[in-house]
C-alpha cells in the first residue's frame, strides 16, 4: 500500500493553536499525519513541564473535538546520536513519505535519508509559541487564547500553571 502519510515532530509544551493550524495544512495534501511527541522522556522541567501522556491527551482531545481523525500519535524519546535518530523514528512509526519541519537539524537528517522534507508555515509566532505560552503562565498573563479550549481545560485539570510556577522556584527559597 502506497500511502500519502506525513510526519511532524514537536515537543508540544503545550500543544497550541499554531500546531493545530499546521496539522490542518498538512492534511490538505496528506491522507494522514503522524505526530511525533518529541522528548517524550522529559517532564516536570521549565522547558518540558508536561508528561508525554498529558501532551498525548492535549493533542488527541483537540483533534477529535475538531473532527480530525486522520492522525497517529507516537511518543518519541530522544536518542543522543543524530545519525541514528531517523532510524529510531522509523522503528516507532507507520511508514510515511513526507516530513514537515522547520528545524534545520531535523530537515537535514531526513533529507539525507531520502525523505521529501517540507517547511511549515508558522502563524502568529509572537503568541503561538510554547516558550511564550509558558512565560505567560509564569507571569500570570492571559495564555488561554493561544491554545485550544481543550488544552486549556486539561492544563487546568492537572494544575499545570501551578506546576510550572513550582518548577520555577529555587530550592533555596523553600
Amino acid at each position: 500500500m502506497n500511502s500519502n502519510r506525513s510526519f511532524m515532530v514537536g515537543r508540544f509544551q503545550p500543544f497550541h493553536n499554531g500546531h493545530l493550524q499546521v496539522i490542518r495544512e498538512i492534511l490538505k495534501t496528506s491522507d494522514s499525519v503522524i505526530i511525533g511527541i518529541g522528548s517524550a522522556q522529559y517532564s516536570h522541567t521549565l522547558k518540558d513541564p508536561f508528561t508525554a501522556g498529558e501532551r498525548h491527551l492535549m493533542i488527541s482531545s483537540t483533534l477529535e473535538s475538531q473532527g480530525i481523525f486522520q492522525y497517529y500519535l507516537v511518543p518519541i524519546e530522544d536518542v543522543n546520536s543524530n545519525p541514528l535518530w531517523v532510524a529510531h523514528v522509523e522503528s516507532l512509526t507507520p511508514k510515511f513519505n513526507k516530513v514537515y519541519t522547520n528545524n534545520p537539524l531535523v530537515r537535514r537528517l531526513f533529507f539525507e535519508k531520502g525523505y521529501s522534507v517540507h517547511s511549515m508555515t508558522l502563524i502568529n509566532r509572537d503568541s503561538w509559541s510554547g516558550t511564550k505560552i509558558r512565560e505567560k503562565m509564569l507571569k500570570g498573563e492571559d495564555w488561554k487564547n493561544d491554545v485550544p479550549q481543550t488544552v486549556a481545560k486539561i492544563i487546568e485539570e492537572i494544575d499545570g500553571v501551578n506546576r510550572l510556577r513550582d518548577l520555577a522556584k529555587s530550592d533555596e527559597s523553600v
